[in-house]
Protein backbone atom coordinates (compact mmCIF):
# COMPACT_ATOMS: atom_id res chain seq x y z
CA UNK A 1 0.00 0.00 0.00
CA UNK A 2 1.72 3.16 -1.17
CA UNK A 3 2.17 6.00 1.68
CA UNK A 4 -0.18 9.17 1.84
CA UNK A 5 1.50 12.27 0.09
CA UNK A 6 2.59 14.81 2.43
CA UNK A 7 2.71 17.62 -0.25
CA UNK A 8 -0.83 18.39 -0.04
CA UNK A 9 -1.31 18.68 3.60
CA UNK A 10 1.81 20.62 3.44
CA UNK A 11 -0.25 23.55 0.51
CA UNK A 12 -2.82 23.26 2.61
CA UNK A 13 -1.32 24.23 5.93
CA UNK A 14 0.85 27.03 3.66
CA UNK A 15 -2.03 28.63 2.13
CA UNK A 16 -3.95 29.00 5.50
CA UNK A 17 -1.10 29.99 6.90
CA UNK A 18 -0.74 32.97 4.50
CA UNK A 19 -4.18 33.83 4.62
CA UNK A 20 -3.91 34.33 8.84
CA UNK A 21 -0.50 35.99 8.29
CA UNK A 22 -2.36 38.57 5.61
CA UNK A 23 -5.08 39.20 7.99
CA UNK A 24 -2.41 39.71 11.36
CA UNK A 25 -0.25 42.03 9.36
CA UNK A 26 -3.57 44.28 8.15
CA UNK A 27 -4.46 44.81 11.83
CA UNK A 28 -1.08 45.21 13.26
CA UNK A 29 0.73 46.93 10.64
CA UNK A 30 0.80 50.71 12.43
CA UNK A 31 2.35 48.99 15.17
CA UNK A 32 4.95 47.30 12.80
CA UNK A 33 5.98 50.25 11.30
CA UNK A 34 6.27 52.06 14.23
CA UNK A 35 8.55 49.15 16.08
CA UNK A 36 10.64 49.33 12.80
CA UNK A 37 11.33 53.13 13.65
CA UNK A 38 12.57 52.90 17.09
CA UNK A 39 14.41 49.97 16.55
CA UNK A 40 16.51 51.73 14.15
CA UNK A 41 16.44 55.62 15.49
CA UNK A 42 19.92 55.32 16.85
CA UNK A 43 21.34 54.51 14.04
CA UNK A 44 19.89 56.53 11.82
CA UNK A 45 20.79 59.55 13.92
CA UNK A 46 24.87 57.94 13.87
CA UNK A 47 24.39 57.97 10.14
CA UNK A 48 23.46 61.55 10.27
CA UNK A 49 20.41 60.54 8.23
CA UNK A 50 18.16 62.27 11.05
CA UNK A 51 18.83 65.07 13.20
CA UNK A 52 19.14 63.66 17.32
CA UNK A 53 15.80 65.59 17.64
CA UNK A 54 13.74 63.31 15.06
CA UNK A 55 13.53 60.37 17.45
CA UNK A 56 10.80 59.16 19.76
CA UNK A 57 10.42 58.41 23.53
CA UNK A 58 8.79 55.66 23.00
CA UNK A 59 5.63 53.99 21.14
CA UNK A 60 2.81 56.88 22.22
CA UNK A 61 5.37 59.62 21.29
CA UNK A 62 5.85 57.44 17.93
CA UNK A 63 2.29 57.09 17.43
CA UNK A 64 1.21 60.98 17.57
CA UNK A 65 4.42 62.28 16.28
CA UNK A 66 4.11 60.47 12.89
CA UNK A 67 0.15 61.64 13.08
CA UNK A 68 1.13 64.87 13.43
CA UNK A 69 4.03 65.14 11.14
CA UNK A 70 3.67 63.05 8.22
CA UNK A 71 -0.16 63.50 7.38
CA UNK A 72 -2.10 61.60 9.56
CA UNK A 73 -3.47 58.16 9.23
CA UNK A 74 -2.17 57.28 5.81
CA UNK A 75 1.45 57.68 7.16
CA UNK A 76 1.11 54.26 9.06
CA UNK A 77 0.60 52.25 6.34
CA UNK A 78 3.93 52.82 4.46
CA UNK A 79 4.84 50.47 3.10
CA UNK A 80 1.44 48.05 3.59
CA UNK A 81 1.60 46.63 0.02
CA UNK A 82 4.84 45.66 0.37
CA UNK A 83 4.71 44.11 3.49
CA UNK A 84 1.86 41.78 2.63
CA UNK A 85 3.87 40.64 -0.10
CA UNK A 86 6.27 39.70 1.83
CA UNK A 87 4.92 38.40 5.20
CA UNK A 88 2.45 36.49 2.88
CA UNK A 89 5.03 34.70 0.88
CA UNK A 90 7.62 34.32 4.42
CA UNK A 91 4.63 32.56 5.81
CA UNK A 92 3.54 30.15 3.20
CA UNK A 93 7.38 28.97 2.36
CA UNK A 94 7.72 28.57 5.95
CA UNK A 95 4.75 26.67 6.96
CA UNK A 96 5.00 24.90 3.54
CA UNK A 97 8.79 23.75 4.39
CA UNK A 98 8.17 23.46 8.40
CA UNK A 99 4.99 21.13 7.63
CA UNK A 100 7.04 18.84 4.93
CA UNK A 101 9.98 18.66 7.41
CA UNK A 102 8.06 17.30 10.04
CA UNK A 103 5.95 15.09 8.12
CA UNK A 104 9.09 13.75 7.15
CA UNK A 105 10.44 13.23 10.40
CA UNK A 106 7.07 12.16 12.65
CA UNK A 107 7.24 8.68 13.34
CA UNK A 108 4.15 6.32 13.58
CA UNK A 109 1.72 6.77 16.65
CA UNK A 110 3.82 9.71 17.46
CA UNK A 111 2.14 13.38 17.55
CA UNK A 112 5.16 15.27 18.04
CA UNK A 113 8.64 15.49 17.39
CA UNK A 114 11.81 15.62 20.05
CA UNK A 115 12.88 18.67 21.32
CA UNK A 116 16.25 19.03 19.17
CA UNK A 117 14.69 18.43 16.03
CA UNK A 118 11.37 20.50 16.50
CA UNK A 119 14.16 23.32 17.05
CA UNK A 120 16.04 21.86 14.27
CA UNK A 121 12.88 21.81 11.77
CA UNK A 122 11.91 25.39 12.54
CA UNK A 123 15.11 26.34 12.11
CA UNK A 124 16.04 24.82 8.88
CA UNK A 125 11.97 26.02 7.74
CA UNK A 126 12.89 29.59 8.25
CA UNK A 127 15.82 29.52 6.59
CA UNK A 128 14.60 28.12 3.71
CA UNK A 129 11.86 30.66 3.43
CA UNK A 130 14.20 34.01 4.48
CA UNK A 131 16.35 33.36 1.70
CA UNK A 132 13.53 33.80 -1.04
CA UNK A 133 11.76 37.22 1.16
CA UNK A 134 14.86 38.50 2.53
CA UNK A 135 15.36 41.12 -0.53
CA UNK A 136 11.45 42.21 -0.28
CA UNK A 137 12.29 42.59 3.47
CA UNK A 138 15.26 45.04 2.94
CA UNK A 139 12.48 47.05 0.61
CA UNK A 140 9.37 46.88 3.34
CA UNK A 141 12.44 48.50 6.29
CA UNK A 142 13.40 50.83 4.03
CA UNK A 143 10.10 52.26 3.60
CA UNK A 144 9.35 51.93 6.71
CA UNK A 145 11.72 54.45 7.10
CA UNK A 146 11.69 56.82 4.26
CA UNK A 147 9.10 59.28 5.97
CA UNK A 148 11.19 60.05 9.06
CA UNK A 149 14.31 60.34 7.09
CA UNK A 150 12.24 62.46 4.64
CA UNK A 151 10.88 64.52 7.41
CA UNK A 152 13.81 64.94 9.25
CA UNK A 153 14.71 68.54 10.05
CA UNK A 154 18.03 67.56 8.54
CA UNK A 155 16.77 66.86 5.65
CA UNK A 156 14.78 70.17 5.55
CA UNK A 157 16.38 73.04 4.17
CA UNK A 158 14.36 75.69 5.27
CA UNK A 159 14.66 73.79 9.57
CA UNK A 160 16.35 77.30 10.96
CA UNK A 161 19.43 76.49 12.72
CA UNK A 162 20.11 78.13 16.63
CA UNK A 163 21.32 81.28 15.68
CA UNK A 164 17.67 81.37 13.71
CA UNK A 165 19.31 81.42 10.20
CA UNK A 166 17.56 78.52 7.57
CA UNK A 167 19.95 75.39 6.89
CA UNK A 168 21.23 75.42 3.25
CA UNK A 169 20.29 72.24 1.48
CA UNK A 170 23.55 70.44 0.83
CA UNK A 171 25.08 69.28 -2.22
CA UNK A 172 25.96 65.63 -3.18
CA UNK A 173 29.15 66.49 -4.00
CA UNK A 174 29.55 68.90 -0.77
CA UNK A 175 32.46 68.18 1.75
CA UNK A 176 30.32 68.57 4.70
CA UNK A 177 26.57 67.06 3.60
CA UNK A 178 25.86 64.01 5.85
CA UNK A 179 27.51 60.77 4.33
CA UNK A 180 24.24 59.16 3.78
CA UNK A 181 22.76 62.10 2.19
CA UNK A 182 23.83 61.49 -1.60
CA UNK A 183 23.48 57.54 -1.42
CA UNK A 184 20.56 56.77 0.66
CA UNK A 185 17.31 56.93 -1.33
CA UNK A 186 14.46 58.00 1.34
CA UNK A 187 11.82 59.30 -0.78
CA UNK A 188 8.96 58.06 0.32
CA UNK A 189 7.22 57.80 -2.92
CA UNK A 190 9.13 55.63 -4.68
CA UNK A 191 7.68 52.61 -5.92
CA UNK A 192 8.77 48.73 -5.15
CA UNK A 193 11.31 48.28 -8.19
CA UNK A 194 12.83 51.53 -7.69
CA UNK A 195 13.47 50.77 -3.99
CA UNK A 196 15.02 47.24 -5.42
CA UNK A 197 16.82 49.19 -7.78
CA UNK A 198 17.78 52.07 -5.76
CA UNK A 199 19.39 49.57 -2.32
CA UNK A 200 21.49 47.50 -5.59
CA UNK A 201 22.92 50.69 -6.99
CA UNK A 202 23.64 51.65 -3.24
CA UNK A 203 24.65 48.17 -1.92
CA UNK A 204 25.19 45.83 -4.23
CA UNK A 205 23.40 42.34 -4.40
CA UNK A 206 24.68 40.82 -1.07
CA UNK A 207 25.51 43.65 1.07
CA UNK A 208 22.28 45.50 -0.26
CA UNK A 209 19.09 43.19 -1.44
CA UNK A 210 20.19 40.28 0.97
CA UNK A 211 21.30 42.78 3.97
CA UNK A 212 20.77 41.01 7.17
CA UNK A 213 20.21 37.30 5.72
CA UNK A 214 23.11 36.02 7.90
CA UNK A 215 21.00 37.56 10.83
CA UNK A 216 17.88 36.13 9.50
CA UNK A 217 19.78 32.69 10.03
CA UNK A 218 20.08 33.31 13.64
CA UNK A 219 16.91 34.65 14.34
CA UNK A 220 15.36 31.25 12.70
CA UNK A 221 15.40 30.46 16.23
CA UNK A 222 12.48 32.66 17.18
CA UNK A 223 9.68 30.98 14.58
CA UNK A 224 11.59 28.03 15.61
CA UNK A 225 11.08 28.39 19.30
CA UNK A 226 7.70 29.57 18.69
CA UNK A 227 6.19 26.75 17.35
CA UNK A 228 8.56 24.14 19.67
CA UNK A 229 6.71 26.40 22.83
CA UNK A 230 3.31 25.76 20.74
CA UNK A 231 3.82 22.35 21.08
CA UNK A 232 4.88 22.03 24.55
CA UNK A 233 1.89 24.42 25.71
CA UNK A 234 -0.57 22.73 23.80
CA UNK A 235 0.88 19.50 25.45
CA UNK A 236 0.44 20.55 28.78
CA UNK A 237 -3.06 22.44 27.99
CA UNK A 238 -5.14 20.23 25.43
CA UNK A 239 -6.17 17.01 25.52
CA UNK A 240 -4.94 14.38 22.93
CA UNK A 241 -8.51 14.38 21.62
CA UNK A 242 -8.61 17.55 20.81
CA UNK A 243 -4.67 17.92 19.66
CA UNK A 244 -5.91 18.43 16.19
CA UNK A 245 -8.82 21.46 17.32
CA UNK A 246 -8.23 22.98 20.08
CA UNK A 247 -10.18 25.74 19.83
CA UNK A 248 -9.99 29.10 18.72
CA UNK A 249 -9.24 30.60 22.34
CA UNK A 250 -6.54 27.89 23.37
CA UNK A 251 -5.48 28.69 19.75
CA UNK A 252 -4.84 32.75 20.36
CA UNK A 253 -3.30 32.12 23.97
CA UNK A 254 -0.77 29.50 23.02
CA UNK A 255 0.12 30.88 19.66
CA UNK A 256 0.55 34.51 21.43
CA UNK A 257 2.44 33.45 24.24
CA UNK A 258 4.86 31.29 22.75
CA UNK A 259 5.91 34.13 20.41
CA UNK A 260 6.19 36.83 23.39
CA UNK A 261 8.89 34.26 25.14
CA UNK A 262 10.56 33.47 21.58
CA UNK A 263 10.86 37.58 21.27
CA UNK A 264 11.94 38.57 24.34
CA UNK A 265 14.67 36.00 23.73
CA UNK A 266 15.93 36.72 20.52
CA UNK A 267 15.02 40.88 20.76
CA UNK A 268 18.56 41.90 20.51
CA UNK A 269 19.03 39.85 17.25
CA UNK A 270 16.35 42.26 15.65
CA UNK A 271 17.56 45.38 16.64
CA UNK A 272 21.27 44.17 15.11
CA UNK A 273 19.25 43.28 11.63
CA UNK A 274 16.92 46.32 11.21
CA UNK A 275 20.37 48.04 12.08
CA UNK A 276 22.46 46.36 9.14
CA UNK A 277 19.26 46.47 6.96
CA UNK A 278 18.88 50.99 7.12
CA UNK A 279 22.88 51.77 8.19
CA UNK A 280 25.00 53.86 5.56
CA UNK A 281 27.01 51.06 3.16
CA UNK A 282 30.06 53.33 4.49
CA UNK A 283 29.91 53.35 7.48
CA UNK A 284 29.35 56.79 7.89
CA UNK A 285 29.20 57.35 11.31
CA UNK A 286 32.89 55.60 11.89
CA UNK A 287 34.16 57.46 9.17
CA UNK A 288 32.67 61.05 10.14
CA UNK A 289 34.60 60.60 13.70
CA UNK A 290 37.89 59.73 12.20
CA UNK A 291 37.71 62.82 10.32
CA UNK A 292 36.98 64.76 12.32
CA UNK A 293 39.87 63.53 14.84
CA UNK A 294 42.45 63.86 11.66
CA UNK A 295 41.47 67.35 11.09
CA UNK A 296 42.70 68.32 14.84
CA UNK A 297 45.31 65.69 14.69
CA UNK A 298 47.10 65.89 11.64
CA UNK A 299 49.12 62.98 10.40
CA UNK A 300 48.31 60.63 13.26
CA UNK A 301 43.94 61.26 12.18
CA UNK A 302 45.24 60.64 9.04
CA UNK A 303 46.45 56.98 10.25
CA UNK A 304 42.95 56.95 12.48
CA UNK A 305 41.41 57.01 9.33
CA UNK A 306 43.22 54.56 7.61
CA UNK A 307 42.95 51.92 10.12
CA UNK A 308 39.59 52.98 10.96
CA UNK A 309 38.92 52.18 7.04
CA UNK A 310 40.28 49.21 6.93
CA UNK A 311 38.52 47.80 9.98
CA UNK A 312 35.28 49.04 8.71
CA UNK A 313 36.31 47.28 5.30
CA UNK A 314 35.68 44.00 6.79
CA UNK A 315 32.31 42.91 7.01
CA UNK A 316 30.60 42.46 10.73
CA UNK A 317 28.43 39.61 11.85
CA UNK A 318 25.00 39.65 13.90
CA UNK A 319 26.94 38.37 17.04
CA UNK A 320 29.64 41.45 16.79
CA UNK A 321 26.95 43.48 15.78
CA UNK A 322 25.06 43.12 18.97
CA UNK A 323 28.47 43.30 21.03
CA UNK A 324 29.24 47.03 19.23
CA UNK A 325 25.98 47.81 20.44
CA UNK A 326 26.16 46.84 23.90
CA UNK A 327 29.85 48.14 24.33
CA UNK A 328 29.18 51.59 22.48
CA UNK A 329 25.16 52.46 23.69
CA UNK A 330 24.35 50.19 26.38
CA UNK A 331 22.77 46.84 27.12
CA UNK A 332 19.68 49.26 26.96
CA UNK A 333 19.72 49.86 23.40
CA UNK A 334 19.46 46.02 22.55
CA UNK A 335 16.09 46.37 23.69
CA UNK A 336 14.72 49.83 22.47
CA UNK A 337 11.06 49.29 21.53
CA UNK A 338 10.56 45.91 23.12
CA UNK A 339 7.36 47.10 24.61
CA UNK A 340 6.09 46.97 21.13
CA UNK A 341 7.45 44.26 19.94
CA UNK A 342 6.02 42.49 22.27
CA UNK A 343 2.54 43.78 22.01
CA UNK A 344 3.13 43.48 18.18
CA UNK A 345 4.22 39.45 18.86
CA UNK A 346 0.77 38.60 20.97
CA UNK A 347 -1.56 40.03 18.90
CA UNK A 348 0.23 38.76 15.20
CA UNK A 349 0.80 35.56 15.90
CA UNK A 350 -1.82 34.97 18.05
CA UNK A 351 -4.62 36.42 14.84
CA UNK A 352 -2.33 34.74 12.63
CA UNK A 353 -2.58 30.97 14.14
CA UNK A 354 -6.44 31.59 14.77
CA UNK A 355 -7.10 33.10 11.29
CA UNK A 356 -4.83 30.26 10.14
CA UNK A 357 -6.91 27.42 11.56
CA UNK A 358 -9.90 29.60 10.66
CA UNK A 359 -9.04 29.44 7.00
CA UNK A 360 -7.82 25.90 7.35
CA UNK A 361 -11.06 24.56 7.81
CA UNK A 362 -12.84 26.59 5.66
CA UNK A 363 -10.69 25.28 3.27
CA UNK A 364 -11.56 21.80 4.24
CA UNK A 365 -14.87 22.32 3.83
CA UNK A 366 -14.61 23.91 0.13
CA UNK A 367 -12.67 20.68 -0.64
CA UNK A 368 -15.69 18.60 0.23
CA UNK A 369 -17.96 20.63 -0.99
CA UNK A 370 -16.26 20.38 -4.61
CA UNK A 371 -15.68 16.91 -4.06
CA UNK A 372 -19.28 16.11 -3.49
CA UNK A 373 -20.75 18.86 -5.50
CA UNK A 374 -17.98 16.25 -8.66
CA UNK A 375 -19.27 12.98 -7.34
CA UNK A 376 -22.94 14.84 -7.59
CA UNK A 377 -21.97 15.81 -10.90
CA UNK A 378 -20.84 12.53 -11.96
CA UNK A 379 -23.51 10.98 -10.80
CA UNK A 380 -25.89 13.09 -12.72
CA UNK A 381 -23.65 12.51 -15.91
CA UNK A 382 -23.77 8.45 -15.36
CA UNK A 383 -27.61 9.35 -15.51
CA UNK A 384 -28.25 11.11 -18.07
CA UNK A 385 -25.85 9.22 -20.46
CA UNK A 386 -27.62 6.35 -19.11
CA UNK A 387 -31.29 8.25 -20.85
CA UNK A 388 -29.04 9.46 -23.62
CA UNK A 389 -27.71 5.73 -24.68
CA UNK A 390 -31.45 4.40 -23.88
CA UNK A 391 -33.07 7.16 -26.38
CA UNK A 392 -30.50 6.33 -29.21
CA UNK A 393 -31.25 2.78 -28.87
CA UNK A 394 -34.93 3.15 -28.75
CA UNK A 395 -34.38 5.76 -32.28
CA UNK A 396 -32.17 3.27 -33.72
CA UNK A 397 -35.00 0.71 -33.41
CA UNK A 398 -37.32 2.86 -34.25
CA UNK A 399 -35.47 3.33 -37.61
CA UNK A 400 -35.34 -0.30 -38.01
CA UNK A 401 -38.65 -1.14 -37.78
CA UNK A 402 -40.00 1.72 -40.61
CA UNK A 403 -37.03 0.01 -42.51
CA UNK A 404 -38.90 -3.32 -42.39
CA UNK A 405 -42.21 -2.21 -42.61
CA UNK A 406 -40.97 0.23 -45.93
CA UNK A 407 -39.14 -3.64 -47.44
CA UNK A 408 -42.86 -5.43 -46.69
CA UNK A 409 -45.16 -2.88 -48.46
CA UNK A 410 -43.01 -3.15 -51.16
CA UNK A 411 -42.60 -6.78 -51.28
CA UNK A 412 -46.40 -7.83 -50.27
CA UNK A 413 -48.29 -4.48 -50.84
CA UNK A 414 -50.07 -2.51 -48.14
CA UNK A 415 -53.18 -3.96 -47.10
CA UNK A 416 -51.16 -7.54 -46.84
CA UNK A 417 -48.41 -6.04 -44.90
CA UNK A 418 -51.25 -3.95 -42.76
CA UNK A 419 -53.08 -7.18 -41.97
CA UNK A 420 -50.22 -9.35 -40.83
CA UNK A 421 -49.63 -5.92 -38.41
CA UNK A 422 -53.48 -7.07 -37.24
CA UNK A 423 -54.02 -3.51 -38.20
CA UNK A 424 -56.67 -4.79 -40.95
CA UNK A 425 -59.28 -8.06 -41.22
CA UNK A 426 -57.89 -10.35 -43.75
CA UNK A 427 -59.10 -10.98 -47.48
CA UNK A 428 -62.61 -13.45 -46.83
CA UNK A 429 -62.71 -12.36 -43.15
Amino acid sequence: MSKPSKLLPSLLHASSGAGGTIISTLLTYPLDLVNTRLKVQRQLRADGAIAEEDGYNGIVDAFEAIYEREGGLKAFFAGLGADLGKSAADSFLFFLFYTWFRAKRLRVNEPYLKVLEELLVGAAAGACAKLFTTPVSNVVTRRQTANLISSSSRSNPSTPTSEGSPIRPLSPTSPTSPPSSPSRVSQPDLSFTDTILAIYHERGLLNGLWAGYSASLVLTLNPSMTFFLQQILKRVLVSKEKWEEPGGAITFVIAALSKVVATSLTYPFQIAKARVMVSSPSGSSSRRSSETEGNRDGEKGGVTRAKEKTKKAVPETIFSTVRRIAQTEGVKALYDGIGGELLKAFFNHGLTMLSKDIIHGLIIQLYFAVVAALKDYKLLREKMGKRVRKTRSDVARYYMLMGLAAQMVRQRGLRQTLAMAGLVGKKGE
